[in-house]
């Protein structure tokens, strides 16, 4: 039943801070996916006989690539492959059955918060055994087989049915096909206090989840209207769908608009929020008042402990370089360590395997803890829920609240989406040549504090990242940073942070775009962003 079979090697299968990512037709190339899940096995040791995980997030040609993983596992010597029912498997629900039942590791299929569809995008990642996305090391080690690859192993099997509970056999492997729901409920009811969210709801707070056709559907109908009483109706488009039902399942203002427009209407739910296409990023908004991710992490961490499972406090609270300063200030209110990490939640892991941090966020929407080694969409809506059950006050109170005591952090992401690479590529190295020439300059009435390219040095294992993104530092505690994204699947996306810190309670009702507007022309003038894109605005604000 095991065939050994000859292919030739693809030279575009780099994985990205979250794995392969690429168009749905260029997987579905001869060979492609098995190439790429037999270098995956490859540089991997000792899994003979482990166990497997595989799930995804529903999008189109999930199922097919899931009865290859399988039938390659069989042939490569794994003794259990545990399946999400109906190939659905949230990223982190996933992350959470690889800790639980300590499995060797896992493969994910999703392409995150990028649109799915027979012409639209699909990705493959690997999770080693801490549940965590595949350290460097690792991916790189994968790129490096993808490229000296001349056969695979796969087992003839019938496909496995995948849509029924139970236990099978296949090529002398089990293939347990699970319920993707029940063991991540179970985490979230021992992390939150569930009899005072339900009392919450039958209060008559009101709530709006909108799963964009996505991954957390099934999970947020389960949790919030079956377990916590949520009224019926409360979870929107909880139906995953391979194409996301034509939408972009990405919660930020301008895909999850519809749900901004209401949370700002005049008969507004009490709460808003969202969740991406594999469940591991989440859109935050109150009645009235939209939390921007990095404000979210900031206000999860200052009042964590009001949830059964961080009643003790926090060890750190770690941040990627790109989202604002808004914990810092928490960090250090609370007396705890502060990481500032590169993006890609990978860099987290060492943080949360070795106790040094508790709580980690992205200015990307992730947010998440230590009860995983991913970010986690719904978790991060079910500690604002048990923030505002604990404390009885609206959303808005909440985060007013916080600026008054730590300042507000005015932030801004302007992504240039689909940029040409070659002219991407130029503009940040142009930039990253004069860094040294811009300390002590003035633009736009702002002068330049420090300049850098930031590296990252982790203090668990001594490694260095470097390259991780450009930063302008001006003097008050205002700053930009140039980044190119590794999650798209076709050109360059640039991504331009802009963060302005103001302690003054008067001035922490502007517009943010207004607030930002001299920083973001500096971004301009020093990053020459016009002349370098040829575009004049933004692809994306959030």
């Amino acid at each position: 039943m095991i065939r050994t079979v000859p292919t030739k090697p693809y030279s575009d299968q780099k994985p990205g801070t979250s794995g392969l990512r690429k168009k749905v037709p260029v997987f579905q190339q001869e060979h492609y996916a098995e190439n790429f899940i037999q270098s995956i096995f490859d540089a991997l040791d000792g899994f003979q006989g482990k166990t497997l995980v595989i799930g995804g997030d529903g999008r189109f040609y999930n199922r097919e690539v899931i009865q290859k993983a399988i039938a390659m596992a069989a042939a490569n010597g794994f003794g259990k492959v545990m399946v999400g029912q109906g190939g659905i498997l949230s990223t982190p629900a996933a992350s959470h059955v690889i800790r639980k039942y300590k499995t060797f590791g896992g493969i994910i299929l999703s392409a995150s918060h990028n649109p799915g569809g027979p012409h639209e995008d699909f990705g493959i990642k690997y999770n080693a055994g801490n549940g965590g996305p595949a350290p460097e090391k690792l991916t790189d080690a994968i790129f490096a087989k993808t490229k000296a690859i001349s056969s695979f192993k796969t087992s003839d099997i019938d496909p496995i049915d995948i849509d029924t509970i139970g236990t099978v056999k296949a090529a002398g492997m089990t293939v347990e096909v699970i319920d993707p729901v029940a063991d991540y409920a179970e985490l979230m009811e021992s992390l939150f206090d569930f009899d005072a969210l339900r009392r919450l709801f039958k209060s008559g707070f009101r709530m709006r989840f909108d799963a964009m056709h996505a991954v957390t559907g099934p999970y947020a109908k389960e949790i919030l209207e079956n377990r916590l009483g949520a009224a019926s109706g409360t979870c929107r488009n909880f139906k995953p769908l391979p194409d996301f039902g034509g939408h972009h399942p990405d919660p930020n203002l301008v895909h999850a608009k519809h749900l901004y427009d209401e949370m700002m209407g005049p008969d507004a739910p009490d709460f808003g929020a969202a969740s991406d296409g594999d469940g591991d990023r989440n859109l935050i908004i109150g009645k009235g008042i939209f939390v921007t991710p990095s404000d979210s992490v900031a206000m999860l961490a200052a009042n964590a402990r009001l949830a059964p499972g961080y009643k003790d406090g926090l060890k750190g609270i770690a941040r990627s370089m790109p989202t604002s300063g808004a914990a810092d200030r928490v960090a250090e209110k609370l007396g705890i360590d502060m990481y500032e990490t590169p993006t890609g939640w990978k860099f987290f892991g060492n943080l949360l395997d070795a106790g040094m941090a508790t709580i980690c966020g992205e200015e990307s929407a992730g947010t998440g803890s230590n009860h995983v080694r991913e970010k986690d969409g719904l978790w991060a809506v079910l500690l604002w829920l048990n923030i505002l059950a604990a404390r009885g006050e609206s959303c808005k109170q909440v985060v007013t609240e916080h600026w008054a005591a730590y300042g507000r952090n005015y932030y801004s992401r302007h992504d240039y989406e689909e940029v040409e690479s070659d002219r991407a590529n130029a503009l940040v190295d142009e930039l990253r040549a004069k860094l040294g020439s811009l300390p002590g300059t003035s633009v736009r009435g702002l002068k330049i504090a420090k300049a850098d390219d930031f590296a990252y040095h982790d203090p668990v294992d001594g490694s260095t990242s470097k390259h991780q993104g450009i930063r302008i530092l001006f003097e008050g505690g205002s700053r930009v940073a140039f980044r190119l994204s590794g999650t798209g699947t076709s050109g360059a996306t640039l991504r331009v942070y802009i963060e302005r810190y103001e302690p003054d309670k008067a001035r922490h009702d502007l517009d943010t775009q207004a607030a930002l507007a001299d920083l973001i022309a500096a971004a301009d003038d020093i990053a020459g962003i016009k002349s370098h894109t040829g575009r004049n605005k933004p692809s994306v604000i959030t």
